[in-house]
């Protein structure tokens, strides 16, 4: 696997509070993952995670803290391909194209109804700059909130590292390994559709996820 750094001319382009911030992130990461990953691997991951969205963020305020915690995902799936970590728990990865929309309410809805007996996380394959806000209020209404998700790629990790790959919208782009388990889910892309639309939607969503948490015996 190889991982890139962040390039010379993004570092220099960073605030001096940016480079405090994704300095110290670094730290709690090589906290959290004692005895797993070194200092470098967890650098690595962070400076490739910065890079996700450093490059369409229309706002940078919070693209350290945005990069910590997609590098803390990238890093606990890869922990469990590489066998670091089992906790016996299945692993669910839900797909759409810009992981906006119905990837997140799907995520929204799993994580609801598994608590901690389960983990799923949500890529797509042309992430978005935001969570659509019509989604965020049709799960609202559900009692969900999904306001602090945000747009992210899958990564070859954790495609390796889920159980079940849930697939949305995202056709030949969408990863393939062998060894998984895959459903596509057909589904209408919320995207630029009113809230009303976006029910149904979400509604359709709900109703797969039922089915799924007890195919899983959930």
């Amino acid at each position: 696997m190889t991982v890139q750094p962040i390039s010379q001319r993004t570092w220099e382009s960073l605030h001096p509070d940016e480079k405090l911030a994704l300095k110290q992130a670094a730290t709690r990461l090589a906290s959290d993952f004692t005895g797993l990953y070194g200092l470098e691997t967890i650098e690595l991951f962070l400076a490739s995670s910065y890079d996700q969205f450093a490059d369409r963020a229309t706002v940078t305020r919070f693209l350290p803290l945005l990069a910590e915690r997609f590098a803390r995902q990238r890093l606990q799936a890869l922990a469990r391909v590489e066998g670091l970590h089992n906790d016996g728990k299945p692993v669910v990865l839900f797909l759409c194209t810009h992981n906006a929309g119905r990837s997140q309410m799907a995520l929204g809805f799993f994580q609801t109804f598994t608590g901690d007996t389960a983990v799923a996380w949500s890529g797509g394959s042309e992430p978005g700059i935001e969570v659509n806000p019509v989604a965020v209020a049709a799960m609202a209404e559900r009692g969900i909130d999904i306001a602090g998700e945000f747009p992210k790629p899958w990564t070859d990790e954790t495609v390796r590292a889920a159980d079940v790959v849930i697939t949305m919208g995202c056709g030949d782009a969408c990863p393939i390994f062998p060894g998984k388990r895959y459903e596509n889910w057909d589904v209408d892309d919320p995207h630029d559709q009113d809230l009303d639309t976006v029910r149904g939607v979400r509604d359709d969503i709900e109703l797969r996820v039922r089915s799924l948490t007890e195919s899983l015996g959930l």
